[in-house]
């Protein structure tokens, strides 16, 4: 894990150096541009002057002094720093702004004077404008007017590209010292997800992990805390299922054991009681066992295994006969498994045989609503259930007080009608019956396709 934030981060910062190496090329290249846009614009700029005042200045054959006002004019009007030299290089006048700049510009040699060379001989001497970086434009970059004040040091290029550079670098440090919290916490998150998978797997069925923030990682938690919930119920499951099992196995195979060892010595007409006792036993035993294994299998598998058309109506007049009993109501077909819908309505008949008598009744019937469900009512005139068990005789092994001595079963066929209603997406529940006894309702959806 320690390598997969440090990979996440190492890609957060290549990814930025890379972005930075691009940005600082194409602003370079930019400035690069503009510069050389600017500096076409002075020389052209430059150039109309020269041509303007060629034609604009006195000849050569004119006084000198005719001559000088008529630079120190035109030195003004163009704001440009002048002089005039005549064709034997003699100075023959020059701007006060020319001699100052030519005086600050000598011991540095920051910029010195443009010669051009005119028509008559005469040499024309200029101090071109300098360039501002950077400045206020939509470029960018703009030419300082001619004529204002220089600054007082003008860097070279290459002092440019190095401020250039290190603004980049100090915005990477800024970027990547910022990436490394969040990235850290991403996969301290992580962290938290393994370890408690870990726990998990060694048998720390209870434990969870924190569900914090709205993202995959969040999602991931969330997920993984529903399948431990569900493992953990499973499990629990098992392991009540395995252990009130062993519990009740232990009842019949005593018994069993008991009558063999007084087979052997039992008078003959005192055997028949012993094999209808181990008859007995041993179809206790059976019950049990596939009881056991239909509840496993149940919790084991999340879908039904089989998705049929049934006549529910049918189906109830079948096992109803089972029992001596008559099924009547109105005839409806739902979609499910109709092994396990059978065994729901077989173990409703036979609990109802086992503890309510004889007088068995058994209606099918439609319920409306927004969701219409089907219910299978099965009454008997037994005692009844008391309102406080009425929920817990649903539970796997659950029996009323006094019920197992006087009617034995081992108490699991509710919990396995339970089982497969919820199964369908139904219910069932215990209810008084009107004049004594209960009636158990079992409810399942009109059309059920889990």
């Amino acid at each position: 894990m320690r390598s997969l934030y440090l990979r996440i981060y190492l890609t957060v910062v290549v990814a930025l150096g890379l972005f930075a190496l691009v940005s600082g090329w194409l602003v370079q290249n930019h400035l690069e541009q503009e510069r050389a846009r600017n500096e076409g614009a002075l020389r052209d700029r430059v150039a109309a002057w020269v041509e303007l005042l060629q034609r604009s200045l006195p000849g050569p054959e004119a006084p000198e002094a005719e001559q000088a006002m008529a630079l120190r004019d035109w030195s003004v009007r163009l704001r440009l720093p002048m002089a005039l030299d005549d064709a034997d290089g003699r100075r023959i006048a020059a701007s006060e702004v020319y001699l100052k700049r030519e005086s600050e510009d000598a011991p540095g040699g920051r910029r010195p004077p443009q010669a051009i060379r005119l028509d008559d001989g005469r040499t024309l001497w200029v101090i071109r404008p300098g360039v501002l970086r950077p400045a206020a434009g939509p470029a960018g970059l703009a030419v300082r007017t001619p004529g204002a004040a220089p600054p007082w040091w003008t860097p070279p290029r290459w002092f440019e590209s190095l401020n250039l550079a290190a603004l980049l670098l100090v915005m990477f440090a800024a970027v990547a010292g910022g990436a490394w919290p969040v990235v850290r916490r991403l996969t301290r998150r992580l962290e938290t997800l393994k370890s408690g998978v870990e726990a998990f797997g060694a048998g720390a069925l209870h434990r969870r992990v924190p569900e914090e923030g709205r993202d995959e990682v969040a999602a991931l938690a969330t997920s993984f805390n529903q399948a431990a919930s569900r493992i953990e119920a499973l499990v629990r499951s098992h392991q009540s299922l395995l252990a009130n099992a062993s519990h009740e196995i232990r009842s019949p195979l005593a018994r069993l054991k008991m009558a063999v060892s007084m087979m052997e010595d039992a008078p003959a007409d005192a055997r028949a009681a012993l094999r209808a006792e181990i008859d007995t036993n041993i179809g206790e035993l059976d019950a049990l066992v596939e009881e056991v294994l239909m509840a496993s299998r149940l919790d084991a598998k999340p879908t039904l295994e089989a998705h049929e058309r049934v006549d529910l109506l049918g189906l109830a007049a079948e096992e109803a006969s089972r029992v001596q009993a008559q099924a009547q109501g109105e005839g409806v077909s739902i979609v499910a498994d109709e092994r396990l819908v059978r065994r729901a309505v077989r173990n409703l008949l036979e609990n109802a045989r086992r503890y309510g008598g004889d007088e068995v009744d058994v209606t099918v019937g439609r319920i409306g609503g927004v969701s219409p469900m089907v219910e299978v009512r099965v009454c008997d005139r037994g005692p009844g259930v008391p309102e406080a068990y009425r929920e817990r005789i649903f539970e796997a092994f659950f029996r009323l007080p006094g019920h197992a001595e006087r009617e034995g079963g081992v108490g699991l066929g509710l919990a396995l009608v339970r089982q497969i209603a919820e199964r369908h997406g139904g219910g069932v529940r215990c209810e008084p019956r009107e004049g004594g006894g209960s009636c158990f309702v079992l409810s399942l959806p009109c059309s059920t396709a889990n």
